[in-house]
């Protein structure tokens, strides 16, 4: 890596050749990355807008968090989970794991750089990152210039948050579902969960267990899954099941189990989409909902699910059906997307929305040295396998790039010797 420097700059702005890929994003995707160019021995620089690996994870989190899948769906190339951790690591567990992971394969990435535009440069063929670094009251910018860019800032990099009337009027504490820690500030509050995924599923489940009153706002349909049938994960189970069994059956397969296990879940306002669960999520990316104790709260009524917000006031929130609900707090368990477009200036390879146009499994590559790594909708075992093939594409045209490199100096050699 060679810097070049103006020292008169008041900016402090630094221009920076990086002899390998610039990776954006120091999460799993990117840490996965990271340590596959490491076995073929390729240099990288991560770029890292936080001030720690895998913020989201680290900072966005709320406390009771567990793995959905069994971790031997979750962990990354080369480094499994230690024997001793649970089949359902915690939030805990999963970092330290991430921490090991870094440690492991040295990837030491460039904490608090957040990266302001990344371009391809037509006339020189490289890409040009440039970043703003910000320690105290201090701001310096840099310019990374690679050929190879991989994205890695994921899906859930920025949270969404609804426009819904009146919210601004509301008088209690609003939050999204990445401020909320633990229900235990909320203990005798009524609290509103706007969301019925994973998440607001899960916060719904933990007020209710500090002695909460939640209630869950349920606009859409989703598909509510047990975590595991018969012991086995519901996740694997289908795994095994699609080697033999085309898709739909397995969708069906999986629903009626679900139902034994469950019950109808639409006696509790949560309807079922028409799509089975596991071609919604290949359709659409919507990853169905892994129950861990939630429903039952809703059979006692602890939970309440309620339909789609109309307006709020000052103290109250309108439902669509004209009922209103006294509530203190409101959780926004919305969701995350992609903040790709804000700053990758290229419109070929990625879509308005942040993902990449083309679906899985060859979301994966662009042109000109451009890569993706964690915008599968597939999790971690998705993000592995691109990490995998993404190192393996660089791997190839770096050794060529070598060879081509040796070559020419036997051959100026003889040119020096002629001389």
């Amino acid at each position: 890596m060679f810097t070049c420097m103006d020292q008169n700059d008041f900016l402090a702005r630094r221009c920076v050749w990086v002899n390998g890929p610039v990776i954006v994003g120091a999460g799993p995707s990117g840490l996965a990355v990271g340590a596959c160019l490491k076995e073929q021995g390729i240099p990288f620089v991560v770029l890292e807008r936080a001030d720690c690996i895998a913020s989201l994870w680290q900072k966005r989190t709320y406390d009771r968090l567990k793995l959905h899948l069994p971790k031997k769906f979750c962990q990354l190339p080369k480094f499994p989970f230690p024997d001793h951790y649970p089949e359902y690591p915690t939030k805990k567990q999963f970092i330290d794991y991430l921490e090991s992971y870094a440690r492991q394969f040295d990837i030491n990435p460039q904490f608090n750089e957040c990266v302001q535009s990344a371009k391809y440069d037509e006339a020189c063929r490289l890409w040009r990152i440039k970043t703003v670094t910000t320690c105290g009251s201090i701001s310096s910018e840099v310019e990374y210039i690679c050929q190879w860019l991989v994205v890695a800032t994921g899906e859930n990099a920025e949270r969404v948050m609804p426009d819904i009337e009146g919210l601004q009027e509301f008088e209690g504490e609003v939050i999204h579902a990445c401020e909320y820690k633990s229900g235990e500030k909320y203990s005798g509050q009524k609290v509103l969960v706007v969301g019925c995924g994973n998440s607001g599923m899960e916060v719904s489940l933990d007020l209710c267990n500090h002695n909460a009153k939640p209630s869950m706002v349920v606009r859409s349909s989703v598909h509510v899954l047990p975590r595991e049938i018969c012991g086995k994960s519901t996740f694997e189970l289908a795994m095994i099941l699609m080697r033999w069994l085309p898709l739909w059956l397995v969708d069906k397969l999986v629903l009626l189990l679900s139902w034994f296990i469950l019950g109808n879940t639409e006696s509790y306002g949560i309807k079922r989409p028409s799509v089975g669960p596991l071609a919604l999520k290949n359709i659409h990316g919507k990853t169905p909902v892994l129950d861990i104790g939630a429903l039952e709260k809703m059979r006692s009524r602890d939970i309440q699910v309620v339909p789609g917000i109309k307006k709020f006031s000052k103290g109250l929130v309108q439902l669509v059906n004209g009922q209103e609900l006294e509530v203190d707090s409101v959780v926004l368990a919305t969701g995350y997307c992609s903040n790709v477009p804000y700053w990758l200036q290229e419109t070929d390879f990625f879509s308005k929305n942040g993902l990449p146009k083309t679906p899985f499994p060859n979301g994966w590559k662009g042109n000109a040295g451009l890569y993706a790594v964690g915008f599968t909708r597939r999790g971690l075992s998705g993000a592995t396998l691109d990490a995998t093939r993404i190192a393996q594409d660089i791997s190839q045209v770096w050794k060529e790039d070598l060879k081509q490199k040796k070559q020419k100096v036997p051959t100026l050699r003889r040119c020096i010797s002629t001389f």
